[in-house]
């Protein structure tokens, strides 16, 4: 991390937060400017998006170091048993930068995810992959478009009712 200020809209995760191993992601293989000419295709109402990510086993604590967030439902294992979870659970606003992420790769880049709308719903844990997936509901007359979206690990929902506004 550069130690800038962040413009509104736009975030950095460290590489040692993001964690888990990366999968294929954007459906297309369409990622950011194509070779020729560097120009994005257009998007498209109906377009696809998908990412999966295997969060290992260190995740939490990694990622509590880069957010702050030291729930220890995130970092200790026993005290989350105690308390009637499966083990340690990954933070919410990891699985939520999942979701960005799918779109920022599959849209060409952090500048074109406008804003970001997920509703919470499942507790994800790590080493088993999360699946986040995204369609384009609209396009509009400026070319901004509209992408409903969500993330699953196994037959759990962890985000639900995810919306996405991509600039044009």
């Amino acid at each position: 991390m550069t130690g800038a200020p962040v413009e509104p809209g736009r975030g950095e995760c460290p590489p040692s937060a993001a964690g888990g191993q990366r999968g294929p992601s954007a459906a297309s293989g369409q990622r950011g400017p194509s070779a020729a000419g560097g120009q994005r295709p257009p998007i498209r109402p109906g377009d696809e998006l998908e990412l999966r990510v295997t969060p290992d086993r260190y995740l939490t604590i990694r990622y509590a170091g880069a957010s702050g967030d030291f729930n220890p439902i995130h970092i200790d294992d026993e005290l989350a048993r105690r308390v009637g979870l499966p083990g340690r659970i990954l933070h919410g606003l990891w699985t939520m930068s999942q979701v960005a992420r799918a779109h920022t790769e599959r849209f060409g880049g952090p500048g074109r995810l406008k804003r970001l709308h997920v509703q919470f719903r499942g507790m994800g844990v790590m080493e088993r992959e999360v699946l986040v997936t995204g369609r384009v509901r609209e396009v509009r007359e400026d070319g901004s478009a509209i992408v409903d979206c969500e993330a699953r690990q196994d037959s759990r929902r962890l985000v639900r009712n995810g919306v996405a506004e991509i600039r044009p």
